[in-house]
């Protein structure tokens, strides 16, 4: 008997309720089984020699056999209708109720079609105490559920053993009356014992589950599950105590919890709150628990990222990503319009969602490895990545990131997501390597493959022409700012031609795999790295002032 309790209030709650639930009937099922097969290798083996009236086969088509059979088969549709579709929590909690109920009148009508010498009384408080106390593990529930679920099976199962024993042979001078309300009594007796275990079992588990669940609240917000990890911190599907609203909430990670990086994570949050752009992720709050854990919360978002669905379908349309390009674009014009550069624009950071009915919308995450454009070193860009650092994912990083780190500009996320692109047209990155190295090599010195050339197939040639500038290597050839890219895009008329209805389409044809695929296992996003080369510099004049001393 599942119910509403505060870990199935959300989503996340439902979906870990569904899986305690098909555990349960799978575990449940198998139990049952090993006890089923005993019973059709003994009925087999040792049938005819106790009784040789009977057939070797008598015991396999005796309704208690038969009985026991459908016990099991009832744990296993509720594995079965649990096990793997996403459920709502009405539906799990009526399939665990029903089939647990189903279940246990199985195996109490299985005991009352067996004669009295084979103690049906312990065989039927042997199957629904395994029931009972295995529920009481699995399924998260209060106490008090745990009780009334005992009252409710343990009621049938007295007067099925009570009237058993009425109905049965009287011995040694008894009543029927006194047989069967003595096997009644001591049937009571055990059931209360196992009612009292699964209720203290019920209490003690769900009360580590609740403080648990206090343990993992951020100010208003909770913890639920870890769903991304990037260069700053990690992040959670969260809950807001009150407004109940899905939140992502982004937290400093333990082992990066220095003085540097606190101050960081807090830049970043101030930084990323000044944007408003729809096409850029909305921070809600922000603060820091009394232990000193940093955390902001920003809207939770749905559908995929670029990475994941190129790696789903591959090469996306012209159209397509003619409209993604304008929308980040559009993003990265409000960014750099106040002195803000993103430096790590990747498909892996940004997601194609569903918002106000409109699909397609593309959203610009992870401002982690955000940097103020400024012409003199201040405390301020000390705080964000360093004035002398090489920041970013290496299969998107602009030539000038490596060569002169502390001179780059807005022009540098128009590189990246150049590369984006580039990967979105033709399903591949620009530059391969066995290692960073070649690929840093190559951003500085190759040209990149045109991308008919790489796809092997027509593209719209002024999209990949546009591609190509944004990819060149010296920065005074590619658009210059990202509203002169915005225009540019629009200029091309593509987008227009990537309808709603084309977008929701795609989506009802893919949305499914997308989700499993995001759900099997987590994306294969390439790791963003942070270089000091102040520090690699210093390194290396110590070691040769020691080889030359």
């Amino acid at each position: 008997m599942a119910q509403s309790t505060p870990d199935a209030a959300t989503t996340e709650g439902t979906r870990f309720l569904q899986a305690r639930v098909a555990a349960f009937g799978l575990m449940a099922a198998l139990l049952g089984g090993v006890f089923w097969v005993f019973r059709a290798i003994l009925g087999l083996t040792t049938g005819s020699a106790v009784h040789a009236e009977r057939s070797e086969y008598a015991e396999l088509a005796s309704p208690a056999f038969v009985l026991h059979g459908f016990g099991i088969a009832f744990s296993l549709l509720l594995w079965a209708l649990c096990r793997k579709k996403p459920r709502s929590q009405r539906f799990v909690q009526s399939a665990e109720l029903g089939c647990l109920l189903a279940s246990v009148v199985c195996y109490e009508a299985m005991g009352a079609t067996l004669e009295l010498d084979a103690h049906p009384e312990l065989i039927m408080l042997l199957a629904l105490t395994l029931l009972m106390v295995g529920r009481a593990v699995y399924v998260p529930g209060t106490a008090r559920r745990s009780l009334v679920l005992g009252v409710v099976t343990g009621i049938p199962l007295v007067a099925t053993v009570f009237l058993a024993y009425y109905a049965g042979p009287v011995t040694g001078g008894e009543s029927a009356l006194v047989n069967a309300t003595v096997g009644a009594a001591v049937t009571g007796t055990w059931w209360s014992m196992t009612v009292t275990l699964a209720t203290a079992t019920s209490r003690v588990i769900y009360g580590l589950r609740r403080e648990a669940r206090e343990a993992q609240r951020f100010g208003q917000y909770t913890l639920e599950e870890k769903i991304g990890e990037g260069g700053m911190g990690v992040v959670y599907r969260a809950s807001h105590a009150m407004l109940r609203r899905p939140t992502a909430l982004k937290l400093l990670l333990p082992e990066r919890a220095n003085e540097l990086q606190l101050a960081r994570f807090e830049r970043e949050v101030q930084l990323s709150s000044r944007l408003t752009h729809p096409n850029t992720i909305t921070v809600f709050d922000y603060g820091r628990t009394p232990d000193g854990v940093f955390y902001y919360a920003m809207e939770l978002l749905g559908g995929s990222t670029l990475e994941a669905i190129v790696e789903h379908d591959g090469a996306q349309p012209s159209e397509r990503v003619a409209q993604v390009l304008e929308q980040v674009a559009g993003a990265l014009s409000e960014a750099h319009g106040i002195g803000l550069i993103h430096r790590d624009i990747k498909p892996a950071n940004i997601i194609l969602c569903e918002q106000g009915g409109m699909p397609d919308i593309a959203k610009v995450l992870d401002f982690g490895l955000v940097k103020q454009i400024q012409k003199e070193a201040t405390a301020d860009a000390a705080l964000t990545t360093g004035e002398h650092s090489i920041t970013g994912t290496p299969l998107y990083m602009p030539p000038e990131g490596l060569t002169r780190p502390e001179e780059v500009d807005g022009r540098a996320d128009l590189y990246a997501l150049g590369a984006v692109g580039y990967y979105l047209l033709t399903g591949e990155p620009v530059f391969h390597g066995t290692n960073v190295i070649e690929i840093f090599s190559q951003h500085l010195d190759k040209p990149p493959v045109p991308p008919a050339e790489r796809l092997g197939k027509p593209v719209s040639e002024p999209l990949a022409k546009l591609i190509l500038r944004c990819l060149e290597k010296d920065p005074a050839a590619r658009p210059q700012t990202a509203a002169e890219l915005v225009a540019e895009l629009q200029g091309l008329d593509l987008a227009r031609r990537w309808t709603p209805e084309r977008a929701r389409a795609w989506w009802r044809n893919h949305e499914d795999a997308l989700r499993d695929r995001m759900s099997q296992r987590p994306t294969s996003a390439p790791r963003t790295i942070v270089v000091d080369l102040a520090d690699r510099l210093d390194r290396l004049d110590r070691f040769l002032r020691e080889r030359a001393g």
